[in-house]
């Protein structure tokens, strides 16, 4: 019988424009947080509580898993990443 596959969560954070004075907007997404089983699990969960846009896309997250946390987005994952930021913030407006 075969393993069930490992669940993982990977939080990402993007300021954009939207950071201190110091904060440099061109800088890309970063993982701020990442987690496998029962972690991933309550990482979902809080994002979910907070209104964080929760994507599954077991691809991407096997990707995004081997960045460690604080760790910016490589540009292969730019265009997605955009895409789900914008996809974000149409919710947001929408709400």
């Amino acid at each position: 019988m075969a393993d069930k596959p490992e669940k993982r969560a990977i939080g990402l954070y993007y300021s954009g424009n939207k950071g201190p004075a110091n904060h440099d907007p061109s800088a890309a997404p970063t993982v701020i947080a990442k987690g496998f089983n029962e972690l991933a699990d309550e990482i979902i969960r809080l994002a979910k509580e907070h209104n964080v846009l929760v994507h599954e896309d077991p691809e991407l997250a096997n990707f995004l898993s081997r960045l460690d946390v604080g760790d910016e987005i490589p540009r292969e994952l730019y265009v997605i990443i955009a895409e789900l930021i914008a996809f974000a913030t149409w919710l947001d407006l929408k709400a």
